[in-house]
């Protein structure tokens, strides 16, 4: 295993030079984070369908469970149980517009990523970088635990467990656990856990930061590697559920599914489930005892469990609702956690928006009305007189602060921005599929995707190491 240790040391020196400035040093977390045996255990695979470019490249680097989709360059990386999604990569021809330019690419963009270490992480392309719009680019960082990457690119970055970083681009970073940022260009910068940051240049901005002593409850990744919190505990009692599906290189199905929707081989539908029309529940994805309705998904790393979904609700990468009813129409963000009980469930209104990173873990039965933006912490349904609010009322404000957020600038702007992209996500997953071409999502494109797998050298000094390939053009 001489060239993976050599591998990790390299990665480590390439963070550090970047962060140096930031007083981080993330030698002993990449070291420890993962044992050495499990990146020589599981094979990576990609998939192939005549939707996405076939083009694949990977050079010294350790691939260990990741899962490939679409135009990919991994060099001097160490990639552990990670998903690289180019499913919505721009093509050759493409014009794409930055802060009102207009601008057309001359090359298919491709996903690069380049001494960098991400530990089950989430990769979902779309570059918002007016500087490389034909790359989406990471480089010289580190993601830990049930992180995600989307819609940024990365140059000297470290994200925390269960952290995100969303349509931004990021420079010599430093964001803390389980906080989210979505604010354009950022440089030099330390985030702190649990922070929730939305900005658009000067059009608005909304802050929330969680109680002191709350975040360490449910995610804590220490100096020495080691994550623990109610998060991880979560993630760890479903994670044998998993082993069937990854112990075969064609895992098969026999669930019930509809010719419109799309369910991974390489997803756990458990119990009593109902997928309808249209849906999409990704790899990696968890659906236990629930109902799918036409339209929803479930996106990588979402927990879904005696649920029902009444249909077109968007869960984002790595949200888990436990014990809720989510009525139409309902966005679930990025890594929230939405854990009701049989004795204390959770309904949620239409047409809301459970914003990213919120935890809603009750002592009560929760109801969030129709219509309405909840973020924050949430334990009683008290808690929502300050961290839940009318979507209309918020598009009318211009200035507000209550408990511990803080909006500034176009309430109408931001709401529709969510409601925008929202929308968007729908569109793209294929939940107005009507038989057309130009409505297929990739809940249509994917199904009959096939998988092949990549695997690493298992004993002497390239133990670990994947070997060089290129596949396809």
């Amino acid at each position: 295993m001489e060239k993976l240790e050599e591998l990790f040391d390299h990665i480590a020196s390439r963070v550090n030079v970047n962060l140096k400035p930031m007083g981080i040093d993330v030698r002993s977390i990449l070291q420890n984070s993962i044992p050495r045996e499990r990146h020589i255990l599981y094979y990576a695979f990609y998939a192939l369908t005549e939707d996405h470019p076939i083009s694949f490249k990977f050079k010294n680097s350790n691939l260990a469970g990741t899962y490939f989709l679409g135009k990919t360059l991994v060099d001097s990386s160490v990639l552990y149980k990670s998903n690289v999604r180019g499913d919505e990569l721009k093509r050759k021809g493409d014009v794409v517009e930055f802060n009102g330019v207009k601008t057309k690419l001359f090359y298919d963009e491709v996903i690069r990523i380049i001494n960098s270490y991400l530990v089950k992480t989430l990769v979902h392309n779309n570059s918002k970088n007016p500087e490389t719009p034909e790359v989406f680019r990471i480089l010289n960082s580190a993601a830990m635990h049930y992180s995600n990457i989307h819609g940024t690119t990365l140059e000297g970055v470290y994200l925390g467990a269960f952290a995100t970083a969303d349509l931004s681009i990021m420079h010599n970073c430093v964001i803390g656990d389980f906080a989210y940022v979505q604010a354009g260009d950022l440089s030099r910068l330390t985030v702190e856990p649990g922070r929730v940051w939305i900005k658009s240049g000067d059009l608005f901005e909304f802050n929330y930061i969680y109680p002191e002593g709350v975040i360490e409850q449910y995610v804590k990744l220490d100096e020495n590697g080691h994550l623990t919190g109610k998060f991880v505990d979560y993630v760890d009692e479903f994670k044998e559920d998993f082993v069937p599906i990854y112990s075969t290189a064609r895992p098969e199905t026999d669930f019930k599914v509809p010719d419109t929707a799309y369910v991974s081989p390489y997803a756990v539908l458990k119990g009593r489930c109902v997928v309808g029309e249209n849906a999409l529940i990704v790899q990696r994805a968890h659906v236990e005892d629930s109902i799918i309705g036409k339209g929803s998904n479930a996106q990588e790393n979402c927990y879904i469990k005696n649920s029902v979904y009444e249909g077109n609700d968007v869960t984002a990468h790595g949200g888990k609702v436990i014990w809720a009813t989510v009525g139409e129409n309902v966005f679930v963000g990025f890594n929230s956690f939405v854990h009701g009980s049989q004795d204390c469930p959770i309904t949620i209104g239409r047409d809301s928006i459970v914003m990213p990173h919120t935890i809603i873990d009750p002592q009560e039965c929760i109801i969030i009305p129709d219509n309405s933006a909840v973020w924050g912490y949430v334990t009683k349904q008290a808690d929502l007189e300050t961290q839940c609010m009318d979507l209309d009322k918020m598009a009318a404000l211009t200035d507000l602060t209550l408990g511990n957020a803080t909006f500034k600038g176009d309430g109408k702007a931001f709401v529709d921005a969510f409601r925008h992209r929202v929308d968007h996500i729908r569109e793209e997953n294929g939940a107005y599929f009507d038989g057309s071409d130009n409505t297929r999502g990739h809940a249509q494109k994917t199904r009959d995707a096939a998988f092949n797998i990549l695997q690493p050298f298992q004993s002497g000094p390239d133990a670990g190491m994947y070997p060089t390939m290129t596949i396809g053009d």
